[in-house]
């Protein structure tokens, strides 16, 4: 089943840049330099950041949704990301080299299925995930750290574009 790998909306983030030090911790954000890469994974660019490059570390609700997977967790944003835009069955190179946990959700928002991949296997993860027509989307999470990585969707071919036989 085609899938499309998702970032997070530059748009929630960019205004938090022109933000003092001191009105970012008020929220609980830290701003920080890269100092290794990779290290420090923009959720939004779907990279990992330079070293030298300034993120925010920030909580963010990946999970909003009220059932008992409602869940946040701490994310990079890299200052100046552009927004990533996936083609079908593109997967993002800073995926490549990490371990991934791979959690399928319903359209109610329930965890029906769950699996690990590292980056290599993670087209055939997805498709197999996007095989149980329960699994509505998934969420990605580096299995190591934890932390939401990006949302995986569904691709649904067009049927108005189906050619009927004669």
């Amino acid at each position: 089943m085609p899938f499309r790998i998702v970032p997070l909306s530059l748009e929630t983030f960019a205004p938090l840049f022109s933000l003092s030090d001191e009105a970012l911790l008020a929220q609980n954000i830290v701003r920080t330099v890269a100092d290794r890469k990779p290290g420090f994974p923009c959720r939004v660019s779907l990279t990992d950041a330079e070293v030298g490059d300034t993120v925010l570390l920030l909580n963010h609700e990946h999970q909003p949704a009220p059932t008992p997977f409602r869940a946040s967790h701490a994310i990079y944003v890299k200052q100046g990301a552009s927004e990533a835009r996936c083609a079908v069955g593109e997967v993002p190179a800073l995926f490549r080299c990490r371990t991934l946990s791979l959690r399928g959700f319903d359209a109610h928002h329930m965890l029906v299925r769950a699996s690990l991949a590292h980056g290599a296997e993670l087209e055939a993860a997805l498709e197999q995930l996007f095989d149980d027509a329960r699994v509505s989307y998934v969420h990605l999470h580096y299995a190591a750290a934890g932390c939401y990585a990006a949302r995986a969707e569904r691709v649904v071919p067009d049927s108005s574009l189906a050619i009927t036989p004669l």
